[in-house]
């Protein structure tokens, strides 16, 4: 065989070999699936317009100052997702407790969301880091 013959069939076998190891499951194992919350892991720090009007009517309704986002949407199941955008930097358990109950009675009791299922939630920082994500289903 000749050089350049030989380079070749030696690099379709070393891809061969390589890609002998991969592979795709587009259904996991039942002990493989994750039970986090579905969502982002990081975001831009620029909350959609919806999520700036919610933030503004939470905080003229004496919600926390720092939340400058909040979006509504459906998650898993129908169950609310609600996507928190925050200027604190504090990732402090006692601070996200605070928080959510904030947020969470605000929109049952002003914006009549119906968490009787749970919810979702997701809270990101002032740099667009995942701060918190709460799996509150019931």
């Amino acid at each position: 065989m000749n050089l350049l013959v030989r380079l070749r069939v030696l690099t379709c076998l070393g891809c061969i070999i390589l890609l002998s190891g991969c592979a795709v499951n587009s259904t996991p194992s039942p002990d493989r699936r994750s039970s986090a919350a579905p969502g982002p892991t990081a975001t831009t720090t620029v909350a959609p317009d919806a999520a700036v009007q919610l933030a503004e009517r939470y905080r003229r309704s004496g919600g926390r100052k720092d939340v400058y986002g909040i979006e509504r949407s459906s998650g898993p199941d129908d169950v609310p997702m609600l996507t928190v955008w925050t200027h604190n930097p504090d990732e402090d358990a006692k601070s996200f407790d605070s928080l959510k109950v904030s947020i969470t009675g605000y929109l049952e009791r002003k914006e009549r969301l119906s968490l009787e299922r749970g919810y979702l939630m997701d809270v990101f920082g002032p740099d667009g880091s995942l701060q918190h994500r709460l799996d509150a289903r019931r």
